[in-house]
C-alpha cells in the first residue's frame, strides 16, 4: 500500500535538514522518535487485549460459581480448629478440671 524506501527516506531527511536546519532537526527527530514509540505501545497494549477478550468468551464458556463450603458442626471439632485456639485457654481449662476433681478419685502421678 504505502511504501517507503531508502530513497524517499533520504530525500525527506534532505529536505528536512534544508528546512530545518542543523540546530532544530537532532530535536525534532527525537520527537518523532517518541511519538512512533508512543504509538507502537499503544498498538502492542490494543492487540494485548483484544487477545485477551477473544480467549474469554462468556457466550461459550459458563460463569464459574465456587463451591459450597460445609461447616463445621461445633461437637466436631477438627484437629485444625483446635490448634487455633488462644494460648490462654488451655491453662484455664487445666485449672478448671483440677477445682471441680472430686476428692474420692486418687491421682496416680501424686504420691499418696
Amino acid at each position: 500500500m504505502f511504501e517507503v524506501g531508502f530513497a524517499e527516506i533520504i530525500l525527506i531527511f534532505g529536505i528536512a535538514l534544508l528546512v530545518l536546519g542543523p540546530e532544530r532537526l537532532p530535536k525534532l527527530a527525537a520527537d518523532v522518535g517518541r511519538w512512533a514509540g508512543r504509538a507502537r505501545a499503544m498498538a502492542r497494549q490494543l492487540r494485548t487485549q483484544l487477545e485477551q477478550e477473544v480467549q474469554i468468551d462468556p457466550l461459550r464458556d459458563p460463569p464459574r460459581t465456587k463451591p459450597a463450603t460445609q461447616a463445621t458442626p461445633p461437637a466436631q471439632q477438627t484437629p485444625s480448629s483446635q490448634a487455633t485456639a488462644p494460648a490462654a485457654a488451655p491453662a484455664a481449662t487445666a485449672t478448671a478440671t483440677e477445682s471441680t476433681a472430686r476428692p474420692d478419685e486418687t491421682d496416680e502421678s501424686k504420691p499418696a
